[in-house]
């Protein structure tokens, strides 16, 4: 169990290198993208050298984690609030199950061993990490933090719509979070308001790596959620990293709408207004908003912030982020303009009531033994 609560070396000399630069006077825009650039490499060795190591499930299993609550329900199995205890130790974790059956009917053990990979080297303040995978004749599990908060849909759907302030904080932390996954070649591909859980402390932890994957040049591969899907996925053009600067745009015009800007009940027609970029922002957004939505929501791939000669650049240094402070936001220095009420480390209300709870039936018989060795 010392896995679990080992700290992270490399993210927290990260964050003294950025600590010390943040400190110096007069910290110009080149020093800072200079110290940031060595933050980044730093992160992207430790997540490579991760991925590269053959990794098996531990030792622990099931028998140490007691389902409390379902807290969602996917494409190949559950994720559940479980409590660990071990001697004075006590904790809550998330506990994604996948089905063994499921996974090999759709073809999708690859997939999921991919996502396992991603999960367990991904190191970044503001995407969930694996703290430990482990398997039974039936199932997969993966265990992760129990980010407690809940979900930013959850809240986006209580309050309408976020402020501008609110939504630039956790733009921000989106922000930093694509441009070290793109900086390791990895695609997020599934941004939106559902897979972004909220802490604690007010920050955001960005969940659900089934759809990343590792390019490093284009992909063909359909996927994402049909409001946020980029256009170049839709026209099965090949796509790359553009694509989640695309859904960043989507999220932030939901965040300040309180809805996205593609409306239709015909899926198809959702598509249809997606590739014409057909979309009206409203009258509360401010100017500089809509500068960066009109910027990001762009058919054109030479035009689209995020995908242009300056990269990331282009978004971090716009009008709409002009008193946003990169380094305190990595360092989490700055204080949220919102933090969900929090009753215990293992409260559950911030999270939308499940109707279904589902008890796991472990098979006497070992499914697919062959198939899933390298989990």
């Amino acid at each position: 169990m010392e896995k679990l609560r080992k700290k992270d070396d490399i993210e927290q000399s990260a964050k003294i290198i950025l600590s010390s630069a943040n400190g110096a006077p007069g910290l110009t825009r080149n020093r800072y993208r200079s110290a940031y650039a060595e933050v980044l490499d730093k992160l992207k060795q430790e997540f490579l050298e991760r991925y590269e190591k053959k990794s098996l499930s531990s030792g622990d299993g099931l028998d140490k984690y007691v389902p409390v609550k379902t807290l969602g329900k996917g494409s190949f199995g559950h994720v559940f609030l479980v409590k660990y205890k071990e001697g004075d130790v006590e904790a809550f974790y998330a506990m994604k199950v996948l089905d063994k059956r499921r996974m090999m009917k759709l073809e999708q053990v690859d997939h999921s061993l991919n996502e396992k990979k991603i999960l367990e080297s991904v190191r970044f303040p503001f995407i969930v990490s694996m703290k430990q995978c482990f398997k039974d004749n039936s199932y997969i599990y993966f265990i992760m933090p129990f980010i407690n908060g809940g979900e930013m849909f959850t809240h986006l759907r209580r309050m309408k719509r976020f402020t501008e302030v609110l939504a630039k904080f956790y733009a921000a932390q989106v922000v930093l979070s694509l441009e070290f996954l793109h900086y390791c070649d990895i695609l997020y591909r599934d941004l939106k308001p559902e897979n972004i859980l909220i802490d604690q402390k007010g920050y955001i932890k960005i969940a659900d790596l089934g759809f990343c994957k590792i390019v490093k040049g284009r992909t063909w591969t359909l996927c994402g959620t049909p409001d946020y899907i980029a256009p170049e996925i839709i026209l099965s053009k090949g796509y790359g990293k553009a694509i989640d600067w695309w859904s960043f745009g989507v999220l932030i015009f939901e965040m300040n709408a309180g809805y996205p800007p593609f409306i239709a009940r015909d899926p198809i027609r959702v598509y249809e207004k997606i590739v014409s970029c057909q979309y009206k922002c409203p009258g509360a957004f401010s100017s500089d908003l809509q500068d960066l939505v009109k910027n990001l929501l762009q058919l054109d791939l030479s035009r689209r912030y995020g995908n242009l000669r300056n990269g990331v650049q282009d978004i971090k240094t716009h009008k709409w982020f002009r008193d946003t402070d990169w380094l305190a936001v990595y360092n989490c220095q700055i204080q949220p303009p919102f933090v969900p009420q929090i009753k215990s480390i293992g409260d559950v209300a911030n999270f939308d009531e499940s109707t279904e709870e589902n008890k796991l039936r472990v098979s006497e018989h070992m499914w697919y033994k062959d198939e899933f060795e390298s989990f």
